[in-house]
């Protein structure tokens, strides 16, 4: 059945500038990390991107090794994007990343140029596009030179190969170095994209204040720490949960589902529901609330997850009572 994207989608999303640059993006993005591998179903990957770009979602993010097993996400989603999208590939913003080992011996890991503009080369191909709006060097690499991997980021985009540039997982200092070394180049860096939850806080100790100074976006994954910030593990482990499905690919385990972090969380649901919202609205919100943040990253396993999480936006207000009892439950 063909899709029509739904004609409100726009009345229902809040969109935020993206660092300095001209870029919107909206408040809550959808990521490709889990769900859309070849060992998913992709009845229910299409009815989860149809649903999000219907609310407004207008911004897909995507990585190289995405899957299981690497590459089967962008291929996937490639199928997905031809049949229902590539109408409506002009109000889309399609990111990918390459960092992290993809294929064997020396040049399919890291940042060297032999790799990342290889490795944007096969996801191309996979996806079937001219070019993506954001591409991203997905973790520092110890070995390569820092001048080389940002000339090559510079590159790409000079190619038409990427509009835009990003990195994630840099610490404060490297992320600055880098930030410098792209605005000499020509090509700023758009957008950050590091880990950070409730559970996850290491940004807070310099990263945000270096991209809030530099005028570079940022935008966290797992804001939802895999599915720990919402109901899910209220009572335990489902059967049908990411920590019982065993992904790999750096999805949570069991073992990750501590007593300590199930105590916090029962705490936090109770804070959630004297704010009207549901955990993982509250988690989402909590991101949300400092400006420096443009998007929050959110995987989703079903559509209902989606719609559950954006409502997110409806209040991204705490009051300094609650931030208080938040961080004496994080503590």
């Amino acid at each position: 059945m063909s899709y029509t994207a739904s004609s409100n989608r726009y009345e229902q999303m809040e969109y935020r500038r993206c660092g300095n640059s001209g870029l919107m993006l909206p408040a809550v993005s959808l990521g490709l990390w889990h769900n859309f591998g070849d060992i998913d179903s992709m009845d229910k990957a299409r009815d989860i991107l149809r649903t999000a770009f219907d609310h407004g979602i207008t911004h897909f993010d995507l990585a190289n090794n995405y899957g299981p097993p690497p590459g089967s996400a962008e291929k996937n989603f490639g199928q997905l994007f031809k049949a229902d999208f590539l109408p409506y590939r002009d109000e889309l913003i399609i990111s990918t990343k390459a960092g992290w080992k993809m294929w064997e011996g020396p040049y399919g890991d890291w940042g060297s140029r032999k790799y990342l503009v290889a490795s944007l080369d096969q996801s191309l191909k996979r996806m079937g596009l001219d070019y993506v709006d954001i591409y991203y060097h997905h973790r520092p690499d110890p070995h390569t030179p820092l001048e080389e991997t940002m000339s090559t980021l510079d590159l790409i985009v000079r190619q038409g190969k990427a509009l835009y540039v990003g990195i994630s997982s840099y610490q404060p200092a490297e992320a600055a170095k880098a930030i410098a070394i792209l605005r000499e180049l020509g090509t700023p860096c758009l957008i950050h994209q590091p880990k950070y939850s409730m559970f996850e806080r290491w940004v807070e100790n310099g990263l945000l204040d270096v991209l809030g100074r530099e005028g570079v976006g940022c935008i966290p994954f797992s804001p939802l720490a895999q599915g720990m910030l919402t109901n899910k593990y209220l009572k335990g482990v489902p059967t049908d949960s990411r920590a019982a499905s065993h992904r790999g690919n750096g999805a949570m385990e069991e073992d990750q589902v501590t007593p300590e972090k199930l105590d916090k969380v029962k705490r936090l649901n109770v804070l959630a529901e004297q704010r009207g919202q549901s955990l993982a609205q509250m988690a989402l919100a909590w991101v949300l609330k400092d400006p420096r943040i443009t998007s929050v990253l959110i995987g989703a396993s079903k559509p209902e997850q989606v719609t559950d999480s954006l409502q997110c936006i409806k209040n991204y207000q705490f009051s300094s009572e609650e931030l208080a009892l938040i961080e004496g439950i994080l503590r």
